[in-house]
């Protein structure tokens, strides 16, 4: 099948890679000529701009988009739709915000262009495992795409979850979901970490773990592999970013009046892991000093 991908980057460029094995036809757009260049030279074919790409897809046409959410997408957004005809079918594959993708839905309904929003899990993995793929479209988009669909993912790792902007919702709560399960596995390897009576094998726990505990996982196969790497992770600074996801789904569970504490609280663990140092730490030792005497540690 034919379609064009926009954006190379680590997923848009394994997703490249993974589809032309598949036997597709890609026809590959990045910001970086080079990272054209090299996708170009494994078998996709490399388009100058966005309305070269339009012009070597066959109508009717399926462009995928894997840019960064929010500015990124409505840029790409405004430079193509107006290149594309009615029937033609776009897809956003990256982070948006579910709000946005129905807004996007609706307006290129108006168009009679099809709007198609894929929650996309797998990382850089994605590429030799396949990925997750949550799917809004309507029935029609979906069929026609699926050959597209079920090259990119592993066997039942697809589905049609509802209307447009139902897949970057699923992508959402997904998200939040893995906040918590990251955050529980750093609380329990720390404490495990910080133990004063046993000097212990954080690598060997991990893998030990991974073979019939409860607390077996794909993050936890993971955390094993990291950890046999460096079992200190003295290489690492403990500063964690947050795609938006986790955000968005504390302020759809505020919204629903949904108590969420575990997602919640791994979201402000998150922002505390990018102070150097905490004023709001500071101001609780200052308080309990004064009122309670207790002695404050100085620089």
């Amino acid at each position: 099948m034919q379609l064009a991908m926009i954006g190379l980057g680590r997923m848009g460029g394994n997703m490249v890679r993974r589809l032309v094995q598949g036997g597709h036809e890609v026809i590959v757009y990045d910001s970086s000529a080079d990272a054209v260049k090299q996708h170009a030279g494994t078998g996709a074919k490399g388009a100058k701009d966005l309305a070269d790409v339009v012009r070597q897809l066959t109508p009717r046409r399926v462009v995928w988009i894997m840019v960064p959410a929010g500015a990124a997408v409505e840029s790409t957004l405004e430079q193509l739709v107006p290149h594309l005809t009615r029937g033609d079918i776009l897809i956003d594959g990256g982070n948006s915000n579910f709000t946005d993708s129905l807004r996007r839905g609706e307006a290129l309904k108006a168009k009679g262009i099809e709007f198609v929003d894929v929650g996309t899990s797998g990382g850089i993995w994605g590429l030799e495992l396949g990925y997750c793929l949550m799917i809004g479209a309507s029935p029609a988009a979906f069929q026609y795409c699926e050959p597209i669909f079920r090259t990119l993912a592993p066997p039942e790792g697809y589905a049609r979850v509802g209307p447009p902007g139902a897949g970057h919702y699923v992508k959402m709560v997904h998200n939040g979901i893995e906040y918590g399960l990251l955050q529980a596995y750093a609380e329990g390897y720390e404490i495990l970490h910080a133990s004063q009576d046993f000097k212990l094998r954080l690598d060997q726990i991990a893998k030990l773990w991974n073979h019939g505990s409860v607390v077996r996982s794909w993050l936890n196969e993971l955390a094993e592999r990291a950890l046999s790497r460096d079992d200190q992770l003295a290489a690492i600074r403990g500063y964690v970013e947050d795609s938006g996801e986790g955000r968005w789904t504390v302020e759809e569970a505020l919204r629903l009046d949904v108590p969420a504490p575990v997602i919640t609280l791994s979201l402000l663990a998150r922002l505390r892991s990018r102070q150097e140092e905490s004023f709001g730490a500071k101001m609780i030792a200052a308080l309990r000093n004064e009122f309670g005497g207790h002695p404050v540690q100085t620089k």
